[in-house]
């Protein structure tokens, strides 16, 4: 891996979305550009940056982005993605509690009878 590659504006801004798990086709649609132009940006990042896999290209992107050395021993390393999966994992727990709640609320919400029908009831 190249810890000094120097990508352009849209191609920084493609990686942090790769990195952060967004497919080559929501890519497009969040820059408003085609696929077919992701995927070329997308080699040429491969190319720039000596990576040739998606994780790879994650874990690149993390380093250079908060500055965690890539010549690390292999046990800090694994420490490290120990704690950052912990983090991660409690963020993902957190927003999915917080959808069930949501879910919760819609059917809360969905089975209250609405101001029209209960008016219909009290007259019939």
């Amino acid at each position: 891996m190249n810890a000094t590659a120097v990508l352009t504006r849209r191609e920084r801004e493609i990686v942090e979305l790769i990195a952060w798990g967004e497919c080559k086709k929501g890519v497009a649609s969040r820059c408003h550009i085609a696929v077919r132009t992701v995927e070329n940006h997308v080699r040429n990042i491969y190319e720039k940056t000596g990576v040739t896999k998606v994780n790879e290209l994650s874990a690149w992107y993390f380093c250079t982005h908060y500055n965690i050395p890539l010549t690390m021993s292999p046990l800090i390393r694994r420490a490290m993605a120990v704690v950052l999966l912990a983090i991660f994992s409690t963020f993902i727990n957190l927003e999915s509690n917080n959808l069930y709640l949501r879910a919760r609320r819609v059917e809360q919400l969905s089975a209250r009878p609405r101001r029209s029908e209960e008016l219909y009831l009290i007259t019939a």
